[in-house]
């Protein structure tokens, strides 16, 4: 390995522990992982409350991960609901898609107000979150929000941390690195299916010339 690509290499691993390395003050100051770097490995929970040990370098197909905030959140909702044709199109093209919320499990599809089929795992504990550097505090405005509803953040994730992600939405490839990476700060924004379809697309026309070029 050149001297090059090897300070690429550990600069790419620097940037994403640091990316990975908090809870951060609030959604604008979060540092998402940006395309070209790294994923960790991290650990979400079934609805059942199985964990599963996600190892990105180990995928066999490239993976389609959404981060939502909770089934208590009405954007959440209608986000989930305008992806159903993107998720089918997605599968068709030989991605997996999963969706992340930080409900704790029990939560998951109880908490939607549409009924899904969707892989969803949960990340009440934030550890994806925080590997993908997209979880913050929740902040005075969001307690308010949920004790008008008699809610708690510790009881809707099952956690103390106090915290939730940022919306996100990542094209991981089978080498284990962001190919496409959509967050936003403001929750009310959503990445819409027919941009991620076509990053999807894009992801594939790379794949391809990387395949010819190794031939």
């Amino acid at each position: 390995m050149s001297f090059l690509r090897m300070a690429l290499l550990m600069g790419s691993i620097l940037l994403c522990q640091l990316a990975g390395a908090e809870i951060y003050d609030e959604s604008n100051a979060v540092r998402p992982l940006l395309p070209g770097m790294t994923v960790p490995a991290f650990t979400v929970k079934t609805a059942t409350g199985d964990e599963v040990n996600i190892q990105p370098d180990a995928f066999e197909k490239p993976v389609v991960i959404t981060f939502f905030r909770g089934g208590w959140c009405p954007y959440c909702n209608l986000h989930l609901a305008e992806l159903r044709h993107a998720e089918a199109e997605l599968k068709s093209k030989g991605f997996d898609v999963w969706f992340i919320s930080a409900d704790r499990p029990e939560r998951l599809y109880e908490s939607l107000t549409e009924e899904v089929d969707y892989q969803l795992y949960s990340d009440g504990s934030l550890e994806a979150a925080q590997a993908f550097g997209i979880a913050f505090k929740a902040n005075q405005r969001m307690h308010e929000y949920f004790a008008g509803r008699d809610l708690t953040l510790e009881g809707i994730s099952g956690d103390d941390k106090d915290g939730m992600p940022v919306p996100a939405t990542y094209i991981i490839g089978t080498d284990g690195r962001v190919h496409f990476q959509y967050t936003n700060p403001d929750y009310s924004i959503r990445l819409s299916p027919k941009v991620l379809l076509a990053a999807a697309e894009a992801y594939q026309e790379d794949a391809d010339k990387r395949l010819r070029r190794n031939r």
